[in-house]
């Protein structure tokens, strides 16, 4: 059984008043070392871990954000999703402990959301207009600030894979459609048919947004107004970590937005939209993509770290919950800085999350607990 985790900012070391660390609900923060602090006991309970003084390595993990409640999660469903982050958190853990890089666990732990028909990226990706599966993800180096991005992939078995390829093997930062596809055959990558995407939960998503654009008069929403998920839910996941060598990483991989047209891509595969690391800061961001999008979240977060100075829960705190929020955008966010502190604030009803430390212990969440 996984304890869940208090969403309250807490800092490593340990800022201000207990008063000040609880003001803002909705965002954990919490540092990957292994010592408790004596103000930390006094926030210590049966659902929450010891705060801890000193970070060593890490990783932080989402799978999605949006309109969750413990009436709509059934407790299976529940025990599904948490047992999947924390296989996810294992593999990208058991990398950084035999002294891997951050980019070879932040691989490690997406594909194991690709893997699972519960997220909406890679098995579990959702439909388009058309009824077909378009994939897009993302993948950074914090340390030499290399990058790689696919778009509007169809038979990439784990788009995050390839992202690395295109980061490592090509001149590029991003390939889309049918060249990054024969891309990936040249790489000798796992191709599959369409078939391996289709789930009968995201067909039926698809038909209901279908028969509500038909109510509508065939118009999915308003001119100039961005839709939203027909399921209320942002389903990408990401993984930010920071290893032994004290590099970070960020990586994003996403199925898109039921019955999305025309091609539509989203920030997940946008370098410093959905994803963004340097030495300073790594973020991987779930939501309202077009959001994301116009405000930069992920570089704009580890900008306020590395020319403001500004904590990372001041940082991410600031862009999730205000600048996003008054421009109408949702989501959330996983941050992690080279002090090991990691940030998860979001300003939807939930978000899949968690992290893992150099303790191996791993801690999940989905509700604003």
């Amino acid at each position: 059984m996984h304890r869940r985790s208090p969403l309250f900012p807490l800092s490593s070391p340990l800022r201000g008043t207990l008063a000040a660390a609880t003001a803002l609900p909705g965002l954990l923060l919490l540092p990957l070392g292994c010592a408790s602090s004596p103000a930390a006991a006094l926030r210590e309970d049966a659902s929450s871990p010891p705060l801890q003084a000193q970070r060593k390595w890490g990783l932080a993990i989402h799978g999605g954000a949006g309109v969750m409640s413990r009436d709509t999660l059934t407790p299976e469903r529940e025990a599904e999703v948490r047992a999947r982050l924390t296989e996810s958190l294992q593999a990208g853990h058991a990398i950084l402990a035999q002294g891997g890089t951050s980019l070879d666990a932040v691989g490690a732990a997406i594909r194991v959301l690709e893997d699972s028909p519960l997220f909406n990226a890679g098995k579990g990706a959702v439909f388009t207009h058309e009824g077909r599966n378009e994939l897009d993800a993302s993948l950074m180096d914090g340390r030499t600030l290399a990058a790689g991005a696919v778009a509007g992939l169809r038979h990439v078995k784990n788009p995050i894979a390839l992202a690395r390829r295109v980061m490592e093997r090509s001149p590029h930062v991003m390939m889309v459609g049918e060249g990054a596809e024969a891309f990936a055959r040249e790489q000798g990558l796992e191709l599959v048919p369409p078939e391996y995407f289709r789930t009968e939960e995201r067909w039926e998503q698809l038909q209901r947004a279908l028969e509500k654009e038909r109510a509508a008069g065939g118009q999915a929403s308003a001119p100039g107004v961005s839709p939203r998920p027909e399921d209320g839910k942002f389903g990408t996941v990401g993984a930010v970590a920071l290893d032994q060598s004290g590099h970070l990483a960020a990586g994003t991989s996403t199925g898109g937005m039921t019955n999305k047209r025309y091609g539509r891509v989203g920030d997940s595969p946008i370098i410093g939209a959905g994803t963004y690391a340097n030495a300073h800061c790594a973020v991987s961001g779930t939501g309202h993509g077009e959001f994301f999008i116009r405000h930069t979240v992920a570089r704009d977060i580890c900008a306020r770290v590395e020319y403001l100075k500004v904590p990372l829960q001041e940082a991410a705190d600031t862009v999730v919950r205000d600048v996003l929020v008054k421009a109408g955008g949702e989501g959330g966010v996983i941050a992690l800085d080279a002090q090991g502190t990691v940030a998860m604030p979001f300003n939807s009803p939930g978000m899949y999350r968690g992290y893992m430390g150099e303790d191996g212990q791993p801690f999940v969440a989905i509700f604003p607990e």
